[in-house]
């Protein structure tokens, strides 16, 4: 009897133990609602984001000599861009002109003190003797080209150009080209430490977007739709001079609403449950949000969401400690999400996880952990979707790096009793490696709470926003 209750006592700490750390490493709903943030002025933006390009093409060197490379030599016409252009161009630069030529290197050797990357804009061809009389002096060894088959930020040569470079620099000096996806994958997912303050200002712009959106402010239930919501967040971003890379997706949730567009063209109604999947662009840099909200039954006198909404929240939240518990620079993100799914296996949660890096792009360079994209077949009717959740080839086989950010993208199966059915909650958040505290943060927060819709509400009149320029 005294063996139970000792066994009893152990259990429990262990249990209490298991609670403190999940509560600890916790980051809670944001106590106060968020606002607009105003970005500094396009012209202090350019010479900030300038200021960070620079400090990133500064590490090149080392990036080349870590992976013996001693030439990275970049080639792309206006219009026919190396995806790697808008990680290294600057800020007032739209497109590159006539042919531009770009080459990297070591500092070393004929280079030492040269500019870094050497930039030609040429549309006579005599870029190539000059750049010909470079390689000769430098005599590089290996010479990285952006050829790779399967990761885009290291697969941005167009044919044409190569067909270019290899007429122009002849045999000898194509044998020395190596494929290397590495160098572009890690200048890309680099951030330098300048730019989290101006991230966590567009994350809480996205925040308030959302939060405005998914109010009464917004949704009239029975006269609003999803699309109405959609256009009012394009609409809204351009009043507060963002845009976005992607189209605002809102949907009314139900089982058969992901994957696929179902729930995406409805009348919101009271006792909906909502889903919003977008992001906003500034200053080079991305946000990816997924967030849920829940409209009253105001005409019942309902004043919260169902306990059972709530709960499935809940799950998708341990599912978000889960990921951020587990990622470790140097883990590839199919050990990753091996770890998570053998945790949440343990723990009786299902569900599915598809983060992804974030940053210069929506979905940026580096490992995925899980995915949901999908081929999407127009041979079959109806179309059908295949997702990989469990293994994910290449991109998932790619090393986590340290100072990235991350969007932790996923979601819980959770029984809802109140409508007698098991619905996916959706949630999505941008996170960030600390390296003071050695563990990954949410940048401005998570939501842990639905977004509450009361048509009774009484709200104070807001004046429109108006177009505003910046001194």
């Amino acid at each position: 009897m005294i063996l139970l209750q000792l066994a009893e006592s152990l259990f429990a700490l262990v249990v209490l133990a298991s609670t403190l750390v999940h509560v600890t490493s916790a980051q809670l709903h944001p106590t106060s609602l968020a606002e607009y943030v105003r970005l500094p002025s396009l012209r202090e933006q350019a010479a900030i984001q300038d200021g960070w390009r620079d400090e990133r093409l500064s590490r090149i060197p080392g990036l080349l000599n870590k992976y013996r490379i001693q030439a990275w030599l970049m080639s792309q016409r206006e219009y026919a861009e190396d995806t790697l252009w808008w990680s290294v161009k600057g800020a007032t630069e739209y497109a590159p002109h006539r042919r531009t030529v770009l080459l990297f290197h070591t500092n070393t050797s004929s280079l030492a003190g040269q500019p870094n990357p050497l930039r030609w804009v040429d549309n006579t061809g005599a870029v190539w003797p000059e750049l010909r009389n470079i390689l000769t002096s430098y005599n590089p060894r290996r010479i990285a080209l952006n050829t790779d088959r399967d990761v885009a930020f290291g697969g941005g040569l167009h044919v044409g150009e190569y067909e270019a470079l290899a007429e122009e620099l002849g045999e000898d000096w194509m044998e020395r080209t190596v494929n290397e996806p590495m160098l572009g994958i890690e200048h890309v997912a680099t951030r330098v430490p300048g730019q989290l303050q101006y991230y966590r200002d567009l994350q809480e712009t996205t925040w308030a977007l959302i939060e405005e959106a998914f109010s009464e402010r917004v949704i009239t239930p029975g006269v609003t739709t999803t699309e109405d919501v959609e256009w009012w967040y394009r609409e809204k971003m351009l009043l507060l001079n963002v845009t976005t890379w992607n189209h605002p997706r809102v949907s009314v949730i139900t089982p058969e609403s992901f994957p696929g567009w179902s729930g995406t063209q409805d009348v919101i109604r009271e006792g909906d449950l909502l889903h919003v999947d977008f992001g906003i662009t500034a200053m080079g840099l991305n946000t990816d949000v997924q967030h849920m909200a829940y409209v009253l039954r105001t005409s019942e006198g309902e004043t919260d969401a169902p306990v059972g909404l709530k709960e499935g929240v809940r799950r998708a939240n341990r599912m978000q400690d889960i990921v951020l518990e587990r990622m470790r620079a140097g883990k590839t993100g199919n050990d990753v999400l091996k770890e998570c799914l053998d945790q949440m296996k343990v723990e009786g949660i299902e569900g599915q996880i598809y983060s992804h890096p974030i940053g210069d792009w929506g979905h940026s360079a580096g490992a995925v952990i899980g995915t949901a994209y999908f081929f999407r077949s127009v041979l079959q009717s109806p179309p059908g979707f295949t997702n990989l959740p469990e293994y994910v080839p290449v991109l998932g086989e790619l090393p986590i790096l340290p100072n990235t950010y991350y969007s932790i993208e996923l979601y819980a199966y959770s029984f809802v009793p109140e409508r007698n059915e098991t619905l996916r909650f959706r949630l999505e958040e941008n996170a960030y490696w600390d390296e003071l505290d050695e563990r990954w943060k949410f940048v401005y927060g998570r939501q842990e709470r639905l977004h509450l819709i009361n048509a009774t509400a009484a709200h104070p009149t807001q004046p429109a926003l108006a177009f505003v320029v910046q001194p």
